[in-house]
């Protein structure tokens, strides 16, 4: 996958697409010119790859032409070119906060930042940020022009029955998939004073040894919990070249940047463990810093007896002497579900509902055979960079896979009422917009025919 294709493949998560811009006048004169919508280009190449992608993400199911993609992507352009014009506002902080979330992403799937910038074809990593940038920018203008247009739109009760009638009549009832509340209580696992102060009294001794001359490097080797440092790649030997922008966590660089070059820094802790940073080179924006993580010990002792306590937590739930709600109040440590009844929120939906063909394989994999009101074994999870812990989970409600009724998902129909009204109000805006916005269209594609009077005839 090379740099144009990580445009299109972010941009089908958004349900949008970002073309290159005028200024990459290398790439134009190489590749053709398909429209020009305003000031927004997009070139042939960018609509096999938007197909290519748009097949692979619904698996060849849905037979698509050149034609409807490239209307498809005038609609597009023709909202973020209008959202200019009408002075929408998008905030650098917001495009950044954006980049940052889903350059994260992509480094914590690869491994690190120097592999997500060699996976996709960037030549650094501000030439990643740059592009993301420009994607984000464009999309925000996009969604808060969409929401501008359809801000008075509702429907009525007699709307939404009227939506599902119709949908009724032509046998083409919606199938909802199996939904799943959750709720958790969750034991954070913590070491010891003692294991502790071991650690802290470790990495002091390693760092005295560097001062005095051993090599940093095979300590690290030799020391550190961190599994990049035996490779060859970034983190090799404790070694990585970060920025402030870098996908690290907030102590790290905290540190990093708080210490000249040369320096050892003394041990701080982090999700992660316990470190040691030494600051081998400063260039600009970017610091070259070797680190020793050592991780504390929780022992076997302890972890036997954090699930002893969760296995009689359950128990006590399932003979009915404790309410689940009371018991996340008595004995849960998590913050983020603690006052909420336990109920865990899924994050693409900001809603405490998940869809079973789409959650987490992990999570899966311990609720899917479980009915409403069943509660896990006590099982060990931890994060990448957060606590370690024991939890149990109560499936709270569970939704089989079914076709739409009217009665039973009221809400979902009323929703997609409410879309689909927005999308028709939208592609009226569309239409009367076209008249009065630049539009010019290559030969190669006023053959085809559109929804919209995209060719001014």
């Amino acid at each position: 996958m090379n740099k144009n294709s990580i445009v299109v493949a972010f941009l089908m998560l958004a349900l949008g697409l970002t073309a290159q811009t005028s200024e990459k006048n290398n790439r134009i004169k190489l590749d053709g010119v398909a429209i020009v919508v305003g000031k927004n280009i997009v070139l042939d190449s960018d609509i096999d790859k938007f197909k290519k992608e748009l097949q692979q993400r619904i698996e060849g199911k849905v037979d698509i032409t050149d034609c409807e993609i490239l209307e498809e992507i005038m609609t597009q352009k023709l909202i973020a070119h209008h959202a200019v014009i009408d002075s929408i506002e998008v905030s650098e902080a917001e495009i950044n906060q954006e980049v940052d979330r889903n350059i994260a992403y992509f480094s914590q799937q690869l491994g690190s930042m120097e592999k997500v910038v060699k996976y996709y074809g960037f030549s650094d990593e501000e030439d990643l940020r740059n592009e993301l940038g420009s994607i984000q920018k464009e999309q925000l203008l996009i969604q808060r022009e969409k929401a501008s247009i359809t801000e008075n739109i509702d429907v009525t009760p007699e709307e939404v029955r009227t939506y599902f009638k119709n949908l009724e009549v032509d046998n083409n009832l919606p199938e909802f998939s199996a939904q799943i509340e959750l709720a958790q209580i969750v034991k954070i696992l913590k070491p010891s004073e003692e294991e502790t102060k071991r650690v802290v009294a470790k990495l002091n001794e390693i760092k005295k040894d560097i001062e005095n001359g051993y090599s940093f490097r095979l300590k690290a080797i030799i020391n550190s919990d961190d599994p990049a440092v035996s490779g060859n790649g970034a983190g090799a030997g404790g070694k990585y070249t970060i920025t402030r922008e870098s996908g690290f966590i907030k102590e790290f660089k905290e540190v990093a940047f708080s210490m000249d070059e040369g320096e050892i820094s003394e041990p701080f802790e982090s999700g992660f463990g316990f470190h040691i940073i030494q600051v081998d080179k400063v260039k600009g924006q970017e610091r070259d810093v070797r680190h020793i993580l050592i991780q504390p010990k929780i022992s076997e002792a302890e972890l036997a007896s954090s699930v002893k306590e969760l296995e009689k937590v359950r128990e006590d739930i399932l003979k009915g002497t404790l309410t689940f709600e009371e018991a996340v109040i008595k004995y849960s440590e998590d913050k983020e579900t603690r006052n909420n009844k336990g109920l865990l929120i899924n994050p693409q939906t900001t809603d405490t509902h998940f869809d079973l063909t789409r959650m987490d394989p992990a999570l899966y994999n311990r609720v899917s055979s479980l009915k409403t009101g069943e509660i896990t074994e006590p099982f060990y999870e931890e994060k990448r960079g957060a606590e370690k812990m024991h939890k149990i989970i109560l499936v709270k409600t569970k939704d089989e896979a079914h076709t739409a009724n009217f009665t039973q998902d009221y809400e979902k129909i009323q929703q997609l009422t409410l879309q689909k009204k927005q999308e028709e109000t939208v592609e009226k805006w569309a239409k009367d917009k076209i008249s009065d916005t630049y539009i010019k269209i290559n030969k190669d594609f006023k053959k085809c025919t559109f929804s919209k009077n995209w060719k001014k005839e």
